[in-house]
Order: structure tokens, then C-alpha cells, then sequence
């Protein structure tokens, strides 16, 4: 094992000892009974010992890519430490670190006698985490929206005693999970939820502060947050350009396909039939359900002619859970887990089916599951020889645009069942341009909710139910948004030069599977893979 091997080794232990359930949910060895601890202290520790594997890793012998993958993943474990996420992030969303065992807990499988006793334990530890996620937002001065959708998700959750998520089947601990369940972990969410109502939200900002850039040194965690989500050193102003640039690109492509359908070259009447038209709204959610499958096969039945390697394992589609349904997104996809005990699922919210668009369910679901995220992340579990760091890097930028640019790929690959379907990649594109414009607008302009809001209206055909909740999830993840254009644009960037420098050398199965063959990868180690395969074949 060379030098640089051994940190990555270091460095995921780290990750690990930092947060044990990341190893819970990937299926890997590790403490299956403890929950992160979140207290400054704890946190300032592991700063620490991520800036000593950073230095370390600099000058380290052995694989150039891997070496890459590790400095680029210590940097951004200190940048994601800065940012102090804990302090502000209130919402319903995974972010909120208050919330998300609600969310992550109920994804681990009990496979085993000590997962399952583990599982007791980290039920008895979330007044622990809540008590300390309180104890850091004492002073914070959030968006009351934001205050309020945390407060409304914990309603939800304490109406429903028998519904919880967290009431988990297939062990012989049921006894003890009810006692935990009312006795303990319910009586602390609602003590977190009474805090965000009683403490939080007296004092909290208003919409027309909605970013933050309102709150205190927020200019830097911002900076430091677009660093995590990128891998780039692009500042806001450009990227705010950048997706400005893009929608009126985008609108070009709009005109000339409703022409085509609808008649209609106007955007205010196209995006007006997309999201009024009656036909393309789902009758039921199983329908809906039903339709991202159809998609799914048919990808993977043309996957062979764009991939030299596609991977064994299935992807199965199931609704959002109703506890996260509600605020929730569109859609998510969730990896299988290393120990085989638990399939790729792509998560599609069946709720308000009738107000959601039929349209767009095809390039969601080549997004989230084949070509996109599915084929992405199981073909880097199922590599040989690189090390664990390469199969579970943390790198949105790499991650989200493969997704991105999966939709538009579906296009070359004759996905799409019919031009209305394409008007689904089409409002996929100017969500994630939109993104650029509006998380820059909020978290470094001072946008408002309100002003968010009405540019995605102005500009994309987005639904509704989904603009309000995409504005608010912007808000509560400052600049996770931007890493979709920005990854897909890096793709799209590397693949234009490699078609260009190899002519008719250039085979899209070899280089997709360059792209996908290495790992998870920043983006700037992306570009020296892809640079170093086009020199080989050459």
C-alpha cells in the first residue's frame, strides 16, 4: 500500500470516527451504535486532525488520483467545519442536523444482532444530539420561514406516533424500541420543536432576508460552502452570470420546440400550456410510479451501446416516504449499500400526484437512476482496486452534474418517448441554471424568498408546488444548488476537447467509462483523467 493510500485510509476513518452512521448506511464496519456528537469541541477536533491528513496528503507517494480525491476531500471536511451548518440549518431537509436521524436512521439495515442493540443505542442518544443542536442555535437569527418548515415537520412527526419512521421492523427488540420511541425520542423532538417556535422564531429574519449573507460572516461561509459544493474557486458573481447566460440560451431552445408542438413561441404561453395543460398531470401516484420504471427499463435496455460497463445491480423506484413527503423534493435517489443488504432506490414524491407534471417524470428518473446517479455511484462501489475514499467521496459537483448531464445524454441516446418529454429535460435544464441565479441571489445578492420565487416563475415552467419548496431548500443548503450546472458544464467541457482532440478515435463507450471508471472524483482531477485518457488513446 503506498503512502498516499494509507492517508486515504486515515482520512475515511476520520470521516467515519466523525460520524459513525456514514459507515451504518454505506454497509461498512464501524460503531453502529453512536450518533455524531456535534458540540464545538468535537467538531474543532476533527478540524484539526483534517487539516493534518491535508498537509500530510500534499507531498504523499503514490497514485496521483487518489492523492487528488484526498486533499480536494480534507479541504473540503474543513470548509463544510467553517461553514457551521449546525448554527443556522433549521429546516425540513436533510441538512437539518436536528432532523435528519428521522430521515437516515430508518435507512440502515438491522442485518445483525449488534445493529440492531446499536440501533436501541442511537434511539437513547438523540436527546444527546438534540440537546447540543440546541445549545449551538441558541444564538442563531434565522429565516422564520425556514424556522417554521423545521416546526411544521415536527408536528407532522409528533401527530403520527403510529406512523413513525423510526418504529423499525425485523428485530427482537420491538419492547424496547416502543419505550425509547415514546418515552424518550419523541419528547425530545418536540422539546426541539417547541424551541424553534418559543426561541427561534420571535427573533427570527423575514423573507426579504432569506440568505446568508444576512446572517453574521455569512459572506465567508458562503464562500466556503460554494468551494464544498463545486470543487471550483468560481466566486458567486460569476456563477450568478453564468446562469443568467444560460436561461437565455435555454429560451431559444423553448420557442423552437413549442413551435414544433404546441404552435406557441412565446415563453409566458409555452411555460403557461406546460404547467395548465390537464393531460400532462399524473392521475395517481402509482401511475406516476409506474412511469419512472418504464423509463428506467428502457435506459437500461439501450445502456450497452453508450457503456462498456454497465453495472449488475438493479434500481428499484418507490414513493418518498410519507413523514418527508410533504416538504420534500421531487425526488432522490439512495445507493445500495456495500454489504448487499439493501438495493439502489430512486424515491419519487407521489404527493399532490395530480399537480405534478408527467412531463418531467422521464428526465427525473434518467437523472436519478439510469444513466444518472444509479449507473454512477454502484459503478464506483463495484470497482477494483482504488481505494474506499475513490467509492464514497463526498463531491456533489461530480455527483449531481453526471446526474445533470444524464438528461441531456438520454436525449443522444433516443430516450425520450416523445418531444413533450423533452420539454421535461428542458425544465430540468432551467431549474439548474435557475439555481445559479437564484442561490447566488439569495445567499450573496440579498435576494428575497419572494424574489427567488418570481424569477423561476419568470423563467423556468416549473409547477407551483415545486418552485416554493425548490426556494426553500435553497435557503436552508446555501450552495448545494450550484453544484448541478456547474458539474454537468465541466462534463460537457471535457467531452467537447476529448471529441475534438481524438476525431474519429473518439468512443463515447470508453469515455464514459473513463469518467465513471475512476471513482468519485473532483472536478479538477476529473480533467486529468480525461486529459490522460485522450493522450493514451492517441
Amino acid at each position: 500500500m503506498s503512502e498516499v493510500e494509507e492517508i486515504a485510509g486515515d482520512f475515511v476513518q476520520t470521516w467515519f470516527d466523525e460520524d459513525p452512521l456514514r459507515a451504518s448506511l454505506l454497509g461498512l464496519p464501524g460503531d453502529h451504535g453512536r450518533l455524531a456528537d456535534l458540540s464545538s469541541a468535537s467538531q474543532q477536533r476533527f478540524r484539526t486532525r483534517y487539516e493534518e491528513l491535508a498537509g500530510h496528503a500534499e507531498d504523499a507517494a503514490g497514485d496521483s488520483v487518489t492523492r487528488g480525491v484526498l486533499v480536494q476531500q480534507a479541504r473540503a471536511a474543513i470548509d463544510r467545519l467553517d461553514a457551521a451548518e449546525i448554527e443556522f440549518s433549521v429546516s425540513d431537509t436533510l441538512s437539518a442536523p436536528a432532523l435528519s436521524p428521522l430521515v437516515l436512521l430508518p435507512m440502515v439495515t438491522l442485518d445483525d444482532d449488534e445493529k440492531a442493540q446499536g440501533y436501541l443505542s442511537r434511539l437513547a442518544s438523540i436527546p444527546s444530539l438534540v440537546d447540543t443542536v440546541i445549545e449551538r442555535q441558541h444564538a442563531a437569527v434565522v429565516p422564520g420561514f425556514l424556522v417554521q418548515a423545521g416546526a411544521d415537520f415536527l408536528d407532522r412527526y409528533l401527530a403520527n406516533p403510529e406512523q413513525d419512521p423510526l418504529r423499525l421492523s425485523g428485530h427482537s427488540y420491538v419492547d424496547r424500541q416502543e419505550t425509547l420511541l415514546a418515552d424518550v425520542v419523541r419528547p425530545a423532538f418536540a422539546r426541539y420543536r417547541d424551541f424553534l417556535n418559543d426561541e427561534l422564531k420571535p427573533r427570527a429574519l423575514g423573507e426579504e432576508q432569506a440568505g446568508l449573507c444576512w446572517q453574521p460572516d455569512g459572506e465567508r461561509r458562503y464562500a466556503s460552502l460554494i468551494r464544498l459544493h463545486t470543487t471550483t474557486d468560481r466566486g458567486a458573481r460569476e456563477l450568478h452570470e453564468t446562469g443568467l447566460r444560460m436561461i437565455d440560451e435555454l429560451a431559444e431552445e423553448y420557442r423552437e420546440l413549442g413551435s414544433r408542438v404546441f404552435g406557441l413561441s412565446e415563453l409566458p404561453e409555452i411555460f403557461e400550456r406546460l404547467r395548465t395543460d390537464p393531460a400532462l398531470r399524473w392521475n395517481s401516484g402509482d401511475e406516476l410510479l409506474e412511469g419512472a420504471r418504464s423509463a428506467i427499463r428502457q435506459a437500461e435496455a439501450v445502456a450497452p451501446q453508450w457503456f462498456r460497463t454497465v453495472p449488475s445491480q438493479q434500481c428499484e423506484v418507490r414513493p418518498v416516504p410519507p413523514a418527508e413527503a410533504d416538504g420534500g423534493t421531487i425526488a432522490y435517489y439512495v445507493q445500495p449499500d456495500f454489504a448487499g443488504t439493501r438495493p439502489g432506490v430512486y424515491f419519487a414524491n407521489t404527493t399532490q400526484a395530480h399537480e405534478r407534471f408527467r412531463h418531467v417524470s422521464e428526465a427525473v428518473a434518467f437523472h436519478e437512476a439510469v444513466p444518472g446517479h444509479h449507473f454512477q455511484l454502484t459503478t464506483a462501489m463495484n470497482l477494483d482496486g482504488v481505494p474506499l475514499l475513490r467509492k464514497v467521496a463526498e463531491i456533489n459537483s461530480y455527483v449531481e452534474g453526471w446526474g445533470l448531464y444524464a438528461e441531456r445524454l438520454a436525449d443522444e441516446m433516443g430516450l425520450y418517448s416523445s418531444d413533450v418529454s423533452r420539454f421535461g429535460m428542458l425544465t430540468q435544464d432551467s431549474m439548474r441554471a435557475g439555481r445559479l441565479v437564484v442561490d447566488t441571489g439569495l445567499h450573496a445578492l440579498g435576494w428575497s424568498r419572494q424574489q427567488a420565487v418570481d424569477y423561476l416563475r419568470a423563467n423556468t415552467p416549473m409547477a407551483p408546488v415545486e418552485i416554493e419548496l425548490e426556494i426553500d431548500r435553497y435557503a436552508s443548503i446555501p450552495g448545494q444548488a450550484l453544484s448541478y450546472m456547474v458539474g454537468r458544464l465541466e462534463i460537457q467541457r471535457v467531452r467537447a476537447e476529448a471529441e475534438q482532440a481524438l476525431g474519429a478515435a473518439f468512443d463515447i463507450r470508453d469515455f464514459h467509462d473513463t469518467v465513471l471508471g475512476q471513482g468519485i472524483l473532483p472536478l479538477s482531477v476529473l480533467d486529468a483523467v480525461v486529459r490522460d485518457w485522450v493522450a493514451s488513446v492517441r
